[in-house]
């Protein structure tokens, strides 16, 4: 079975065609009640899809038919193309320690506070998070920035002063990657 769903609440209609054509369609369709929406609500997922009668403002992946009568191959390419929107934006949000990081957009957010990192910036912080322990300027070199290892360059360490002094000043966070004797590590 398809794991991208079709939450249909309230509009029978639209579930009743949908459901006489499924064996063409590349989703399951799911006809929901309250309490089996209220489910999914919670449980939302890159992969499922709501079509209400109107507007949720808590969900973020719903299509809403604002013209009718629609032409069923508008409708499946419609919900097709939200499905690629949701999840390219599921999987572009990253977690890294309390904040999270938008790979499409290259922002740095906790809470309602957020910086744009340039994607030197974003490359560095992926690879500092994707390490276990701390990095040397020589990896990091090779690594992030693509130098030979006998490079004399001060690059690494102006990049970190950049980085932290940026997030210093938005999140008052000194310790988001940190130095040892070792190299750097993200806190």
């Amino acid at each position: 079975m398809n794991s991208k769903k079709i939450i249909i609440y309230q509009q029978d209609t639209l579930f009743n065609i949908l459901d006489e054509i499924k064996e063409m369609l590349d989703f399951e369709i799911v006809k929901a009640d309250k309490k089996i929406f209220e489910d999914y609500k919670k449980n939302s997922k890159a992969d499922y899809l709501f079509i209400l009668k109107s507007e949720d403002k808590d969900l973020k992946n719903q299509l809403q038919i604002l013209k009718n009568p629609i032409k069923i191959e508008k409708l499946i390419e419609q919900i097709n193309l939200k499905f690629l929107v949701e999840k390219f934006q599921y999987q572009s949000d990253i977690s890294v320690g309390f904040y999270k990081l938008n790979l499409n957009s290259r922002i740095l957010n906790k809470d309602t506070k957020s910086i744009d990192l340039t994607e030197r910036e974003v490359k560095l912080i992926l690879f500092l998070k994707q390490t276990l322990g701390a990095v040397t300027i020589e990896k990091l070199q090779k690594e992030v920035w693509e130098h030979g290892s006998k490079l004399e360059t001060h690059t690494v360490e102006t990049h970190i002063y950049r980085l932290r002094k940026k997030i210093k000043k938005e999140f008052n966070d000194e310790n988001f990657i940190i130095s040892t004797k070792e190299g750097y590590l993200i806190n």
